[in-house]
């Protein structure tokens, strides 16, 4: 059953106040006591809920433990993908999925407290558009988990200008309108709250609890920093350079090919006034690669703007997003986007 049927078939439920969703591959044994985590935590407070599972290609009990959890509790909600397509594929669906004003993602792991989600939720309320959590005592491995994520934290703050403590850490709370605006793919997930900053949104982080894992295997590993990476890079683009490439690629053409003139105006100095010979000057080779480099930076800024302009004309998305607007004829309106 495709997302599309799943929307539909919930539709006529009530509209909670909260969507809480939940990746899972192969977390069998973790199913049910997160989900009675989760239901004890929430019912504490007055806020509607409801969660949703998605199941990224289990291959264990996974689907089945989730099945069950449906029929027992409307407020359950199962997305189930034909295959594993990875975290951020996942939490994307369940984004799409998600009712709620509000969205808070958990990892199905049992290291995230349900019982941290209410100070999300209440730090959310003080006019913030995300809230990240920051998994201060970690228990994991120094040398292969924290270590590592600590330089990947550093360097993704550095590169973004969001300064967060914890990047990786799946317990985040969201406003809807701005986190269904994103569309993510490969590693992207980690790096919602940068690109919600780049539309203009407040972010802020909290402390939460972090516990060892009790059941299952972990699916991190170090393979995974280098796809994190080629994302950074990415979505450095995207905030900084999206609307305007061709000042992003012209100024590094520009700057090639001045550095490949000089050298070569330099050679031909020597050569013409010194008579220095050439032929066995590697520089003189260096001099015109780089010029060629440029004109081909060049190339790439002119055919990405024109890319670029023919995508927001044909789609018409504007290049700006307004929080509120306040006319002296009407009531003050909410966020338009």
């Amino acid at each position: 059953m495709g997302l599309e049927a799943v929307k539909q078939d919930t539709s006529t439920w009530p509209r909670p106040s909260v969507s809480i969703v939940i990746p899972l591959l192969n977390e069998a044994e973790n199913v049910q006591p997160l989900y009675e985590g989760l239901r004890t935590a929430m019912d504490q407070g007055k806020r509607t809920w409801e969660v949703i599972f998605v199941d990224d290609g289990s291959t264990d009990a996974t689907f089945q433990s989730l099945q069950e959890l449906h029929g027992q509790d409307d407020r359950v909600l199962v997305v189930r993908l034909r295959r594993n397509f990875g975290q951020t594929a996942a939490l994307a669906a369940g984004f799409d999925a998600a009712k709620g004003s509000t969205i808070v993602s958990l990892d199905g792991d049992l290291q995230n407290d349900p019982q941290d989600i209410a100070r999300l939720l209440e730090k959310l309320e003080e006019g913030y558009d995300a809230v990240s959590g920051w998994r201060v005592h970690r228990q994991e491995n120094f040398w292969l988990r924290r270590l590592p994520s600590r330089v990947a934290n550093w360097l993704i703050s550095q590169t973004t200008g969001v300064p967060l403590h914890d990047y990786g850490c799946t317990l985040k709370a969201y406003r809807a309108e701005l986190v269904k605006e994103l569309r993510l793919y490969g590693e992207m997930h980690r790096f919602i709250p940068a690109l919600m900053w780049g539309n203009g949104g407040r972010i802020a982080e909290l402390p939460v609890q972090h516990h060892p894992r009790l059941h299952g295997r972990s699916k991190y590993g170090i393979s995974r920093t280098i796809r994190v990476l080629l994302d950074l890079i990415t979505v450095k683009f995207c905030l900084t350079s999206l609307t305007k490439p061709l000042q992003f690629f012209g100024l590094i053409g520009l700057l090639t090919s001045g550095i490949g003139l000089a050298t070569c105006f330099y050679l031909a100095f020597l050569r013409l006034f010194w008579g220095y010979p050439l032929a066995d000057r590697p520089s003189l080779l260096l001099g015109i690669l780089l010029v060629v480099i440029g004109v081909q930076f060049l190339c790439v800024g002119i055919l990405a703007e024109i890319q670029i302009r023919a995508y927001h004309e044909s789609s018409q998305k504007p290049t700006y997003a307004i929080r509120e607007i306040l006319d002296t004829h009407k009531k003050a309106r909410p966020e338009v986007h």
